[in-house]
């Protein structure tokens, strides 16, 4: 079996076990909730505790200044929420270069706003730094998952 074959069955198999998730959630929400959306919510869950952890060593351990340490750590994961969403989620075979060009404005715009507005003016506003990313953290997780399903994925 070939590389290819091997991520394309790899993201068959992750897909099949969302739906099946998703056909068994209470309250008709299988009628609503799109499997692409529970993906998101696993591989984002993921790369955001990536990037909590990067951010707990680079300025809680590291010391590093606090604006420093969120960029850092937010390009980490984003870069590896990039390529999890697009091989497993979204399953596109979009020429990669195009769609992480968009990305990349996606990023940043959410960067801007959510990461350093939200989590860094919380922080300002004495909120502890990893709460406030938290909270800059919800914000942005509807935001990046209209604009990868949408904007970045879109069919």
């Amino acid at each position: 079996m070939s590389v290819a074959e091997t991520r394309a069955a790899r993201g068959d198999k992750f897909n099949a076990v969302l739906a099946a998730i998703v056909a068994r959630l209470p309250f008709g929400l299988a009628k609503v909730v799109p499997p692409s959306l529970l993906g998101f919510a696993v591989i984002n869950g993921f790369t955001f505790g990536v990037d909590l952890l990067l951010l707990s060593l680079l300025h809680g351990v590291l010391d590093l200044a606090l604006p420093l340490s969120i960029t850092v750590a937010y390009a980490a994961a984003f870069a590896l929420s990039f390529v999890l969403n697009r091989a497993f989620n979204f399953r596109s075979h979009a020429p990669a270069g195009k769609q992480f060009a968009v990305y990349v404005v996606v990023v940043v715009i959410n960067y801007l706003v959510w990461i350093l507005g939200v989590g860094s003016g919380l922080a300002a506003l004495g909120l502890d730094y990893r709460i406030a990313r938290l909270v800059a953290g919800a914000c942005e997780a509807v935001y990046m998952y209209a604009a990868m399903r949408w904007v970045v994925f879109r069919s």
